[in-house]
């Protein structure tokens, strides 16, 4: 494969078989001969608010919006907290563009400005990320596990978590009800 799949959408194929990234839409951050790393968009977390989340974390977080959904973004670094946000938020030297309309910050800097007076004016919390070593993201494309696609703000910030797959299969021209789990036999 050549180029970087930084700024596309990682669409799962149904034939996944990790229950982790099963119909899963990640948007792809970084991507180099060492590495990939990407947040999943359509996964819940189990955290209970964004309120609750940032207090437990030690920001104040009562002037966070009660209705803002936390991703899990992936199964590498649960721990660590990761936002995609719009454009108007920059942290300089640690807020990196991924695309146009998303940028991803992952320092306290940006929760705290969540909070203030002058948030992002889009924004979404993930909770760890996904993660591919060298070489590994670039076999599982020869393999069919994933399909690209260009990335929509929209889909990103959009808290309809259940429809994201659909819908991102429906950009690049795939319905799912189309689609096959496995092949046939000559």
């Amino acid at each position: 494969m050549e180029g970087s799949l930084a700024g596309k959408l990682l669409i799962a194929a149904p034939a996944i078989e990790d229950p982790r990234f099963s119909r899963a839409v990640i948007l792809v951050c970084t991507h180099n001969a060492d590495h990939a790393m990407g947040i999943v968009l359509n996964k819940a977390s189990e955290e209970d608010s964004l309120p609750e989340l940032l207090d437990q974390l030690g920001v104040d977080g009562h002037d966070a919006p009660e209705d803002a959904h936390i991703l899990m973004g992936g199964p590498v670094g649960r721990e660590r907290g990761f936002v995609l946000h719009s454009e108007d938020y920059d942290s300089e030297g640690a807020t990196l563009a991924v695309c146009e309309g998303v940028c991803l910050t992952a320092t306290r800097d940006i929760l705290h400005a969540m909070t203030s007076d002058h948030p992002p004016e889009r924004f979404v919390l993930a909770l760890g990320y996904s993660g591919w070593g060298a070489g590994q993201l670039e076999m599982e494309l020869a393999e069919n596990v994933w399909l690209v696609g260009e990335p929509d703000v929209a889909l990103v910030y959009d808290p309809s978590l259940d429809t994201k797959w659909s819908r991102a299969l429906a950009r690049i021209g795939i319905s799912p009800d189309r689609l096959q789990i496995s092949g046939g036999r000559a």
